[in-house]
């Protein structure tokens, strides 16, 4: 009995799906008495029972070694795939942060969608999420793990396009969904890859494997760079981070466990395969690369951006490519403790800035100001929050960026330097954002902009707090490197960077000497970064354009020559038939016609060779 929340954790996820499938009938059209609110509050009651669950079961996991659970799925004379669980005091956290985000996600969902009646929806695909990351961080299964990377990936797309009348929301769904798929397809070349060289997908196994594997370097390159295609589109890397940005048109409450959690299922995918991918030192070159390529570039295009959303969508790619960076040079411990101080911090600010979003009906940042009077709870959590995620000491993300600042330095001085560059880059981002919503002098659109239903402030309010208290909890699971340790340069480089960046953004944007909004010269270098690089027109010129003109060579060969021979044998058929029907009329002069063209054909065959002979 003393280990019995933790070998029945497997219900975790089940609690979600039986929320789901018991919200369904309050769909409109089913149950209308009552209207669609009951399809929220049975999915809160599921989501709680998960994260009291968890939290029971953290205890029998605490400084004991991993346990193991295997259910057989398929058997065949020559293949068997078996689901496996692995049971830590980690995956168990990962339960917690999911659960516990994803119930004040819904609670803000009663207050900014308190008017809609998709409730039943949304919160079935809510819980829908919750139960696919629930078993991603529970499954010990590569094969397992891609299946559910798909679904999570259907329920990215169903929530994004939530308010399906909406062509920009049609749009963006589609679009993340395409984009993923592009990564996803090379993930299950690698995932198929895998099985004959290791002989099994057990995480556990595949990293015992990779100990003593000697793989001809074509082989494993290939092998690992299609393994990060798919991360690469889950945590919006460049070239496939476009959908993260398209994204912001679904709901709010969605936006919290998508740019918190969702991204980081990737993330999660690549630590568990860092023993795999470092057969490959030129994945790991290629990981880190693109990790520095979209933090530094995510960092410059989130300052560029007017729409709050999309700022903030930005600053995500940012940090998932220091995720890359992380996983990329072996700090797997480091990147497990970025995607929890990060996705705290980002949940808190998502919040407020939701909840504003949700009054003043308005995206555009140079339509805001002066909030702070009006608003003082979310500027205060907006605070709280973009201080977590920077190194701003002694919150959360100090004690994550500062470790990984350590290992980077002395080994490998160029990383070191990018992360002071998108720490630098995010702290003026955010603190653009914040002097922009609330410092200034109020105008019209934020002259009346009141705090939200306490639905929209409470869970914000108590996100707050655990971002408050991520560096005691980080400390009680001794995850806090020891100050003696570290070195007092890179520390004061890191904090440097955080002061000139966040210093700079203040003055710039409380300096009521400097014209807003601020125009770069030359205007080309400002409308490079405003329009993400171009990469979209990128993508419109080059693989649209081929998929395009494919597309036409197809329809053109389908419609004239496969179509064109299948009609020609139609009217063949169709002539020869009204040719013969006269055979069988019963009228002497069409068998005479017959036998005397026959004797005529019979007669020109016969004749040919001499015919020829002759010329």
């Amino acid at each position: 009995m003393s280990h019995f929340f933790s070998q029945t954790i497997w219900l975790v996820p089940c609690y979600a799906l039986i929320g789901a499938i018991l919200a369904l009938p309050w769909s409109p059209g089913i149950i209308r008495q009552t209207g669609p609110r009951p399809a929220g509050y049975i999915n809160m009651i599921m989501t709680l029972t998960g994260f009291i669950h968890s939290l029971l079961a953290i205890s029998d996991t605490w400084k004991m070694p991993p346990q193991y659970l295997s259910f057989n799925w398929l058997h065949t004379s020559s293949l068997t795939i078996s689901l496996d669980l692995e049971i830590t005091a980690v995956n168990i956290g990962a339960l917690l942060l999911i659960t516990g985000l994803n119930f004040a996600a819904q609670t803000y969902a009663i207050g900014y969608l308190e008017m809609d009646w998709g409730w039943a929806r949304f919160f079935s695909l809510m819980a829908l999420f919750e139960a696919g990351m629930c078993s991603l961080v529970l499954c010990n299964s590569l094969f397992f793990s891609y299946v559910v990377l798909e679904i999570l990936t259907l329920g990215t797309y169903l929530l994004i396009g939530y308010w399906f009348n909406q062509s920009l929301v049609v749009t963006g769904a589609r679009d993340a969904f395409l984009t993923k798929r592009v990564g996803d397809l090379v993930l299950l070349m690698g995932v198929v890859a895998l099985l004959p060289l290791a002989g099994t997908w057990n995480y556990t196994e595949l990293a015992a494997w990779a100990k003593t594997a000697h793989l001809d370097p074509t082989v494993a390159n290939l092998l690992c760079l299609a393994l990060i295609a798919g991360p690469l589109g889950k945590c919006a890397q460049m070239p496939l981070h476009l959908w993260l940005d398209e994204a912001m048109e679904g709901p709010m409450p969605a936006t919290i466990l998508r740019n918190t959690i969702i991204v980081s299922t990737g993330a999660w995918v690549l630590i568990k395969l860092q023993p795999v991918l470092a057969l490959s030192p030129t994945t790991l070159g290629v990981m880190t690369t693109i990790g520095s390529l979209t933090a530094i570039l995510a960092g410059l295009i989130a300052i560029a951006q007017i729409d709050i959303k999309r700022s903030l969508s930005y600053t995500v790619s940012a940090y998932m490519g220091l995720i890359f960076i992380a996983v990329g040079t072996g700090q797997t411990q480091v990147a497990l403790n970025l995607l929890l101080t990060y996705a705290i911090a980002m949940s808190v600010l998502i919040m407020s800035i939701g909840g504003i979003v949700l009054n003043n009906i308005s995206q555009d940042l140079t339509q805001y100001g002066g909030l702070w009077s009006r608003r003082p709870i979310s500027g205060i959590c907006y605070l709280v929050g973009a201080a977590s995620l920077v190194a701003f000491p002694p919150l959360g993300g100090f004690w994550s960026l500062i470790e990984m600042a350590s290992n980077l330095a002395p080994s490998y001085p160029f990383l070191f330097g990018v992360l002071l560059v998108v720490n630098g880059l995010t702290t003026f981002s955010v603190t653009r954002e914040f002097t922009l919503i609330f410092g200034g002098k109020p105008k019209p659109m934020t002259v009346r902009s009141p705090e939200g239903l306490w639905a929209v402030v409470l869970p914000m309010t108590i996100m707050m707090g655990f971002a408050l208290h991520v560096p005691i909890l980080l400390s009680q699971w001794n995850l806090l490197p020891a100050w003696e340790t570290l070195d007092l340069t890179v520390v004061s480089e890191l904090i440097i960077s955080t002061v000139v960046g966040g210093g700079l953004a203040a003055f710039i944007y409380l300096n009521d000497g400097i014209t807003k909004p601020i125009q770069l010269q030359p205007k080309a270098l400002q409308d490079f970064f405003a329009y993400d690089l171009y990469t979209a027109q990128i993508y419109k010129v080059t693989i649209v354009f081929v998929v395009g003109l494919v597309s036409q060579l197809i329809a053109w060969f389908d419609r004239f020559i496969v179509d064109g021979v299948v009609n020609l044998v139609g009217l063949a058929t169709v002539f020869s038939g009204q040719g013969l029907k006269y055979n069988v009329s019963g009228q002497t002069q069409s068998y005479v016609l017959t036998i005397v063209l026959g004797i005529a054909l019979l007669g020109i065959a016969l004749c040919y060779p001499l015919i020829s002979f002759l010329h």
